[in-house]
């Protein structure tokens, strides 16, 4: 069953108005559950993204936003997340349409996340206050924070609506105007979000969202002489290229980039609450996640019965239509994305690991990018799939003996960014987590994003954080104000020379 959606037709904003780009062209977006286009998406070229950029830059440089208080500005992003609220069911509609991410995660998980961001940040108004500094000179020295300037945000299609909250709310909230730029690839509901915006009232050139298929529209932005900064989430591969190009300008940076993260499963955890944490890990929206549990390290006492079970209930996963209530894996994003997959599965069996299940294209519908959710046992840590970002549902199995051995497996990887723990032993699960390369450890649990706590990576998983003050800070810049005060108005320095 599909629910057929109208074919809506989205534009780019720029300077505060909805306009086509200047070609007038389209790109389609395709449903990866049935093949069929359902909306139509402006397709920005370099004109039009230069239009952006200056809008922004005129938006910082001579528009009231940065000299508006944080409370104001918490204001405008309390509206949004007000307008979110109000148009769930179509947000949620169009992230599971374009992403075949299922409609019970968009709307109980990415829509209201999504408003969720937008009200805690937007409720942030203490949190860039000005810092006396106590020292030994009569000098009255202070430290503010302020907006870098020119933000651009590039995210990925795997969690469009949740990723563009993320880098908006604290980037807006700072003071520095925007141009975020989603993938072509599951970008409905951010341009439905685009339209939200342009009702909202902000100050014009404040919030950009621009659309393009073309590669040169990301370097374009990313390379820019007038952009301040950049904010991006992808694959470790692009952000390298960001980078490169980022630091010609010198560029401040966020990268939010690839992993390859272990679930660790000792014998004395919770098995029952392991098996659905391993599941979750990397069959939630189809394992296309950056922090997917893709390496799941078993202690051999438990080895085999946890294999066993994990298998089962694999294979009883309800594969389906991402619209459908009752669906509880959708397709992929594309067939293209589902190919790319297929070929690390092939490539698992030639190392020799085995597939326990899945690893084939279900029978459902022949114009869907669908995969069954796919286990590999017998694999080593040196393989490419238990190395390489597969970003689907593939998962690997790897028992282990001792302590020391999983820490070691879990950080022999040249990614750092997310891992579980399953123990009832919080001390030694304590202890494990405080020795993972990685930017955060979730114990007993997976995935609990929260907009207070900051999430970002170690080594090539890049660098900076989301979320959090910490998150906050990173879309400011710190200036140090020295007044001197001493008697009588002459401080040393003047009477020097």
């Amino acid at each position: 069953m599909y629910t057929k959606i109208e074919i809506q037709q989205f534009d780019l904003l720029i300077e505060g108005k909805l306009k086509p780009s200047l070609d007038g062209k389209y790109f389609d977006a395709v449903n990866p559950s049935n093949g069929e286009v359902f909306a139509r998406v402006s397709d920005a070229d370099m004109i039009d993204v230069q239009m952006a950029v200056s809008a922004a830059r005129l938006g910082f440089d001579h528009g009231r936003w940065p000299q508006m208080s944080v409370a104001e500005r918490g204001e405008f992003l309390l509206k949004i997340a007000s307008m979110i609220r109000e148009n769930a069911k179509e947000l949620a509609q169009l992230e599971c349409a374009s992403s075949g991410k299922t409609i019970k995660h968009t709307t109980f998980i990415d829509v209201p996340t999504a408003a969720e961001t937008f009200e805690h940040f937007g409720h942030l108004s203490g949190t860039l206050i000005s810092e006396t500094m106590k020292n030994s000179t009569p000098l009255l020295s202070v430290v503010e924070r302020e907006p870098v300037g020119v933000v651009v945000a590039i995210i990925p299609w795997n969690y469009p609506l949740i990723m563009a909250a993320w880098k908006l709310a604290p980037a807006l909230l700072a003071g520095n105007s925007v141009v975020l730029k989603p993938s072509p690839v599951a970008c409905a509901s951010v341009m439905l979000l685009a339209k939200l915006v342009a009702q909202a009232g902000l100050p014009k050139g404040v919030l950009n969202i621009i659309t393009s298929s073309r590669v040169q529209a990301g370097q374009e932005l990313v390379s820019h002489p007038l952009v301040d900064m950049v904010s991006f989430s992808g694959s470790t591969k692009t952000g390298e290229a960001v980078m490169a190009l980022a630091s010609k300008g010198v560029k401040k940076l966020i990268l939010e980039l690839g992993g390859k993260s272990p679930n660790i499963v000792f014998a004395d955890g919770d098995m029952e609450a392991a098996l659905g944490g391993a599941l979750s890990a990397i069959f939630m929206n189809q394992g296309q996640m950056c922090a997917a549990g893709s390496r799941l390290l078993v202690e051999d006492k438990i080895y085999h019965e946890f294999v066993e079970k994990l298998v089962a209930r694999a294979k009883n996963l309800k594969i389906g239509p991402a619209d459908n209530f009752e669906t509880e894996f959708g397709p992929l994003v594309s067939i293209e994305h589902r190919n790319s997959v297929l070929k690390y599965i092939e490539k698992g069996k030639q190392e020799g690991a085995k597939i326990a299940c899945g690893g084939k294209v279900p029978d459902i519908n022949p114009k869907g990018a669908y995969l069954e959710p796919t286990i590999f046992i017998n694999v080593r840590n040196t393989m490419s799939i238990a190395q390489e970002e597969i970003f689907g549902p593939v998962l690997c199995v790897m028992p282990f003996t001792s302590v020391e051995e999983a820490i070691h497996i879990a950080n022999d990887t040249k990614y750092g960014l997310a891992a579980m723990i399953w123990s009832k032993d919080l001390e030694k699960a304590n202890k494990v987590a405080r020795r993972l390369r990685c930017g955060t450890v979730w114990i007993n649990t997976y995935g609990a994003f929260l907009n207070e706590a900051p999430f970002g990576g170690y080594k090539q998983s890049g660098f900076g954080r989301e979320l959090g003050l910490a998150g906050l800070w990173e879309y400011t810049q710190l200036k140090h104000i020295a007044t001197d005060q001493t008697p009588g108005g002459k401080s040393l320095v003047t009477s020097w020379f």
